[in-house]
């Protein structure tokens, strides 16, 4: 059994190659998941400027972002006025069916009450009492990406979701982690749609960063779900909750609604595929279909064909925690070492991960543990120490944007883990075939690229 070494955090004095992003960036593309929603940055125009480039690379929309603009005046003397302000013009340009409120570092360190702040929002202006505000806690300095994701989803949830006193059987809720990309979410709507089931995505990437383009110009969100979708969840016939920093949002619409929670820690891998369909089965009362049948039976060729590539290969993974251990899961399913797991935070999933060490550090603790790796998977950021060693990078997750299409990958299901194990076995393939073709093989073929099982030489064919 492989020895593990578990570090708390790197070492180092300072990150010079960051792989943390902040928590308003996560409540920020949770907000961009709702229909017609304009997030709000409390803080000031620095802090803002800088996610929404971070995520225009991304993702390569447009993208609504709003700020309070704080200076350094109201900074110390309290921003509640410039909160105020900054949300009735947008109600009043804009129209947006919901204004998500999320702090950063500079009104967090202020000490802002946001909740008496929402209180005294709405006893001074009736006038917006229809209007759909959510307000969360997400000083930059503290936790990562996904815990913001978190705070923004538990306060859509506290705030617009409402018991409901009959039952809808074929609706289901899922709570989508900031791990799963547009294109994922879509690939599970699909799946779920398959068994007859009607699913209410919090939230939904997959119809506002899809790539869609509106008639006319829009400040907000363009699709999503819907505030009265979100309101609908209390009547659902259950909740799937996806990823390890849902688990209290799921825990909160459950003790809300009493819609009982149905929790998965990835999607990615057979196994973790089977449960989901099985899941679905259950909650459907339908037979699995034909076509999820021929997805499963297509996985398993594939990971017949592919694990030759994988087996023993030393593999480098730094990426957000959820999608850290459903990758590094599936590469220690098709027997790959993962050598080094980097996390950008601390969370509960890096107890389970299959790594001979995990740290929360950044690229450059990667750059150093990845000497003698065949294969780093990590965002672009990595491409710089990938170089530096000569090492293969494959990218995942967010930023990517050296990549087109970056928000429209699949890695979940039958098919999206079919075509992560394609995109990195070829990888390793590719690796074979270049040096088989070197200067030391003279140009000679592979025996496998000829066909022959052999491997050249031991049954006196042509090959040998």
């Amino acid at each position: 059994m492989t020895h593990v070494q578990r570090f708390p955090a790197s070492a180092r004095a300072a990150a010079t190659n960051p792989l943390k992003m902040s928590q308003p960036l996560g409540a920020a593309l949770a907000y961009l998941g709702v229909d017609r929603c304009l997030p709000l940055f409390h803080g000031s125009q620095g802090c803002t400027a800088f996610g929404l480039v971070l995520l225009v690379r991304h993702f390569r929309e447009a993208i609504p972002l709003q700020t309070t603009a704080m200076d350094q005046v109201s900074t110390i003397l309290g921003g509640y006025d410039n909160l105020e302000q900054a949300i009735r013009t947008i109600a009043e340009r804009n129209r947006p069916a919901l204004i998500g409120v999320a702090t950063t570092g500079v009104t967090e360190t202020k000490g802002e009450d946001m909740g008496g702040q929402y209180t005294l929002f709405r006893q001074r202006n009736p006038d917006l009492a229809d209007l759909a505000l959510v307000f969360a806690n997400t000083p930059d300095f503290a936790g990562g990406f996904e815990d913001g994701f978190a705070a923004a989803v538990e306060g859509i949830i506290e705030r617009l979701v409402e018991p409901s006193p009959t039952m809808v059987k074929a609706q289901v809720n899922v709570l989508a982690g900031c791990h799963l990309t547009p294109g994922d979410v879509e690939e599970l709507r699909d799946l779920i749609e398959g068994f007859g089931l009607s699913p209410v995505f919090l939230p939904d990437l997959s119809l506002s960063l899809s790539g869609r383009q509106p008639g006319d110009f829009t400040a907000t969100s363009l699709g999503g779900v819907t505030v009265e979708q979100i309101r609908s969840m209390g009547a659902s016939a259950a909740t799937l909750v996806i990823g390890e920093h849902m688990r209290r949002a799921g825990a909160a619409l459950e003790l809300k609604t009493d819609v009982r929670s149905i929790f998965f820690d990835r999607l990615t891998g057979l196994e973790a595929s089977d449960r989901l369909v099985r899941t679905l089965a259950e909650l459907s009362g339908r037979p699995v279909p034909a076509r999820i049948r021929r997805q499963r039976e297509s996985l398993v060729d594939a990971m017949l064909d592919g694990h030759f590539f994988f087996s023993r290969k030393r593999i480098a993974v730094a990426l957000e925690p959820d999608l850290l251990f459903a990758v590094t899961s599936f590469l220690s399913d098709m027997g790959a070492e993962v050598i080094a797991a980097v996390s950008p935070t601390q969370g509960a999933v890096l107890e389970k991960l299959p790594a001979a060490t995990v740290m929360v550090g950044d690229h450059s603790d990667v750059e150093t543990l990845a000497r003698d790796a065949d294969l780093i998977v990590s965002n672009s950021h990595g491409r710089q120490g990938a170089a530096r060693l000569g090492v293969p990078l494959h990218r995942m997750g967010l930023p990517m944007f050296d990549r087109l299409g970056a928000g429209l990958r699949v890695h979940v299901g039958y098919r999206g883990t079919r075509e992560l194990l394609f995109e990195i076995g070829n990888l390793f393939l590719s690796r074979e075939m270049d040096h088989d073709h070197g200067p030391a093989g003279h140009g000679t073929p592979h025996a496998a690229e000829a066909g022959h099982a052999c491997g050249g030489g031991s049954c006196g064919c042509s090959a040998g």
